[in-house]
This record gives structure tokens, C-alpha cells and sequence, in this order.
């Protein structure tokens, strides 16, 4: 198993498949885009097959999902997908993306295995989308999340991230608009996670302000902590039900205490947070040619050294140099 000096188990794995996007949201990554990796520093899809099968059949490992970047770029995505279903244990698998190609991929990943997707939706208003993410494809997003709901990859989870003076006023909509098509939201504060290092604390959307913005229109009533578990996010019913909306504090409210995961950037690099400044390298193990035994004990290794938090509330806190799209969401 991959477990910390705190006491907490990872089994659940984060592969980001990808540090490429098609989008260009303004609190991730500049509107010129990023250096990329070279191809030949990407896993490659046998390679990504092979760490998660380690992470599932020895390490414990019982959740996968994939990430990016965008990881509805990566052309082998549900040959990859296909072959983790095939894995015993099988793990859930779910995707996180923006939704610009779910209309054309949903069928093909829920045929392949997919359990479920996550799709990145700010905003409900088509100019506020091209502003956030400076690309006109809001159509394309809702579409794709129609699509994914209709192939049967769900629950379909939305996540939206409230801007300053941009889309702060959106919350109510867009619980409204997530109910009504059987969409379950989550609210995500906005993290210092961007490649321009522009994040600041004072004047970001809290996890108080968005709550505050909610009860103005429903009754919200706090599921609790037996009902949370390690989730990110903290939940509420709305109205009664059975519609729920979420909050992930990663921020204002921490949740290190309960952290299951481990990350996989896409050049085969094992993360034990998102906010972490260091990495222990897999890649160049599996090209040594390392066999899997050895691989295992390199990833319990690197778990052993998570650290007990994200040390965001710390003064001497340091922004991780590598942003979201190169380490996974």
C-alpha cells in the first residue's frame, strides 16, 4: 500500500495524461500557452498502462483518474482506458476535462470503460466563457456534457471556479441550470496553481462567499463529515434534495487531514500533492528497465515523504514552479 508517516493510504490515483489544453483560462496558464513537453519526455501509452496496472494489482490503488492538461487530446486515451478496465482489480475510472471533445469521444470512452467524467464549466454566459478561457467554444463545452450524460457517464460532475468581477455573480445560475439537468456541481476556489504566479489571496471568491451567494436563492443543508469521508469537497443538499452541490476549500478550508491521493505528472513523475515542490521520477526507471517490484517501492518511497499539508496558510509558502496543465487537476 502507499502510505505516509501521518497514517494516510493513497488509493486514489491521479494521471495526468497530457500537459497540453485547447483552452487558455486566466487562472491557469498564459493567453501565448505554455513550453510543452517534448514527446520523447511523455509516457507513453504502454508506459501509463503499465504504472497504473503496478499502482492497482501492488500498491493498492482502486480509483484512477485522468487528467491533464486537456486529456481528450491524448490520441490514445481510450485504448489506455480500455486496457486499465481490463485490470483485476478493476479500478473506477473518470476524466476530468474542459468538454470541447466529449460530442465526438463519450460513446467511445464509456464502450472502452470509463465510469464517469468531470467537466470544467464556469459559467453559464457565452462571453464570460470567451473572456475566462479566451476561446469561443462554450457551445462545444455544453454540448459534450449532454453527450457524456447520454452515453452514461455519470454521475457527470461539473466544476466551476468563481472569478472577481467576472463570473461571481454566476453561483445561484449555475446550481439552478446543474439541477435542472441532473448535473452535480462543485464549487472550486481558485488555487495558486497558474503558470503566471498571478494568484493572490486577498479579493479571491471563498468557500463563505459562495455559500453566502447560494442561500440567497435555496435551502442548503450541510451533509457532514460520515457523509464526506475523503472527498474534497463539502456538501450540501439542496432543497430538500436529492440534488446536492459541492464545495472544495482547498484554500480556506483544507482537507490534508483525509488525502487519498497520488498523483502521475505526464512525463512519469510521482506527486504526493498538488502543491509540492518536489517529485520522485518513475520515468526513468521504467526505461532503465526497472522491474515492476522495483517501480512499487520507488512509489512507497516517494509517498512516505508527503508532507502533512499543502502549507498554504504557511508565511514562507512557495508556489509550485510547474502549473496545473503540466501536473494534473
Amino acid at each position: 500500500m502507499l502510505l505516509d508517516t501521518y497514517g494516510r493510504v493513497a488509493t486514489d490515483l491521479r494521471v495526468s495524461l497530457t500537459d497540453r489544453c485547447n483552452l487558455r483560462c486566466t487562472y491557469c496558464m498564459p493567453e501565448e500557452g505554455l513550453q510543452w513537453l517534448g514527446k520523447s519526455d511523455l509516457l507513453t501509452d504502454d508506459e501509463i498502462v503499465r504504472l497504473i496496472r503496478i499502482a492497482v494489482t501492488q500498491l493498492g490503488i482502486t480509483e484512477v483518474r485522468f487528467t491533464g492538461g486537456e486529456p481528450l487530446l491524448r490520441p490514445g486515451l481510450v485504448g489506455i482506458v480500455e486496457q486499465c478496465a481490463a485490470l483485476e482489480p478493476r479500478p473506477k475510472m473518470s476524466l476530468t476535462t474542459n468538454g470541447i471533445g466529449l460530442k465526438r469521444t463519450a460513446q467511445a470512452l464509456k464502450a472502452a470503460g470509463l465510469d464517469r467524467v468531470n467537466v470544467s464549466l464556469d459559467t453559464l454566459r457565452a462571453e464570460v466563457f470567451k473572456t475566462l478561457t479566451r476561446r469561443d467554444r462554450h457551445k462545444d463545452v455544453i454540448e459534450g456534457m449532454a453527450a457524456a450524460r447520454e452515453a452514461g457517464l455519470t454521475p457527470v460532475k461539473v466544476n466551476a471556479v468563481l472569478m472577481p468581477g467576472l463570473n461571481d455573480d454566476e453561483a445561484p445560475d449555475l446550481l439552478a441550470w446543474a439541477v435542472e439537468n441532473e448535473y452535480e456541481l462543485r464549487f472550486i476556489e481558485q488555487m495558486p496553481l497558474d503558470a503566471q504566479h498571478g494568484w493572490k489571496r486577498d479579493g479571491m471568491i471563498t468557500a463563505g462567499d459562495i455559500l453566502e451567494s447560494l442561500r440567497t436563492r435555496f435551502t442548503l443543508t450541510e451533509e457532514g463529515a460520515d457523509e464526506r469521508g475523503s472527498a474534497p469537497a463539502e456538501r450540501w443538499v439542496v432543497d430538500d434534495g436529492p440534488a446536492t452541490v459541492g464545495v472544495i476549500a482547498s484554500v480556506t478550508r483544507p482537507f490534508c487531514g483525509a488525502c487519498d491521493r497520488t498523483r502521475l505528472t505526464a512525463d512519469g513523475q510521482v506527486r504526493t500533492c498538488l502543491f509540492a515542490t518536489e517529485e520522485s521520477d518513475l520515468r526513468s526507471a521504467l526505461r532503465s528497465g526497472a522491474p515492476d517490484e522495483e517501480i512499487a517501492r520507488l512509489w512507497k518511497v516517494a509517498m512516505w515523504g508527503k508532507k502533512a499539508g499543502s502549507g498554504l496558510d504557511d508565511p514562507s509558502f512557495l508556489q509550485p514552479d510547474r502549473p496545473m496543465s503540466a501536473i494534473g487537476g
